[in-house]
């Protein structure tokens, strides 16, 4: 086997990996925070995690080399990025279903692409803006028709959006850092530096949680969350956009939108009624018509 299709394989490795594991992590989460605090568990989740990565780099000699000014750009983005997205997503998941998470999740790339030509980093087409109409459309529907549903709330489905839009801006402010150094030394970097942003607001209620009296399956959740999803799940996501490019990678987008609902139906027994269904295919073609 040569060289580069033996990286290839590598790559579609990892974007499978990542599907799996980002595609399941709104159960997780939702099983994690009905006993632990949201705040509390992203400070614990995101810090552990960028802390677990960051020596998985040390070990592997690719964590060094970050100068000042990248150093402070991985923290603008790790707060923003990841600590602002993370707090937003939990307290969302909490409010909502995963299945609706899981769905308005699937808008990311076309909030990367309105943010990518407010940068004059993407010239808009006509395409593109019906696309992302279309998109908007299909997150409208998903919303409007969960309102009143069991599990869901208008505040959840809000906060998800607000997540989406950032990471999104995670996915293009990282790509020049992405360019002078590994995917795993900035996921590391990043993870850590949101991790401990989201810690300050959370210090309040660290005091207040019954530690003891969380169980078992809660803290399951929580290790499958942190080790598995945003330790080594969020590299491999990193790696797979690093290495094909954001556009290529629309395709394990929809992959992780769908294993995300299968999920929710399947382990938590969450309905899937017509409305998300014709909301996801708006959403969903939206996308595609956004970055084709």
């Amino acid at each position: 086997m040569d060289g580069k299709k033996e990286k290839s394989l590598w790559v579609e490795a990892s974007l499978l990996m990542a599907v799996l594991l980002l595609g399941t992590n709104p159960v997780a989460v939702k099983s994690a925070v009905a006993e632990i605090p949201p705040l509390p568990f992203v400070a614990l989740r995101f810090t552990a995690a960028g802390l677990l990565a960051l020596g998985v780099a040390w070990l592997l000699g690719v964590a060094g080399g970050v100068g000042r000014r990248d150093l402070l750009a991985m923290i603008g983005v790790g707060v923003v990025g990841v600590g602002m997205n993370n707090v937003f997503f939990t307290l969302g998941v909490s409010q909502t279903t995963a299945s609706n998470t899981a769905l308005i999740y699937a808008a990311v790339p076309v909030w990367g692409m309105i943010l990518g030509s407010a940068l004059g980093l993407e010239r808009p087409t006509q395409r593109g803006i019906l696309g992302v109409a279309l998109a908007i459309t299909g997150v409208g529907v998903i919303v409007y028709g969960g309102l009143g549903a069991d599990g869901t709330s208008l505040a959840g489905d809000l906060l998800v959006v607000g997540a989406t839009v950032c990471w999104s801006s995670y996915a293009v402010f990282s790509l020049p850092l992405l360019r002078r150094h590994p995917p795993l030394t900035v996921a590391a970097y990043t993870m850590l530096f949101g991790g401990l942003a989201a810690a300050m607001p959370a210090v309040p209620f660290f005091a207040r949680v019954e530690w003891a009296d969380v169980g078992g399956g809660a803290w399951i959740a929580a290790l499958y969350s942190t080790v598995f999803v945003a330790a080594f799940g969020f590299a491999a996501w990193q790696r797979g956009i690093s290495s094909i490019g954001a556009n290529r990678v629309l395709v394990y987008q929809y992959l992780i939108t769908l294993t995300g609902v299968v999920a929710s139906i399947l382990l938590l027994g969450e309905d899937f009624g017509m409305e998300k269904v014709v909301g996801g295919v708006i959403l969903l073609g939206g996308v595609y018509m956004a970055r084709s």
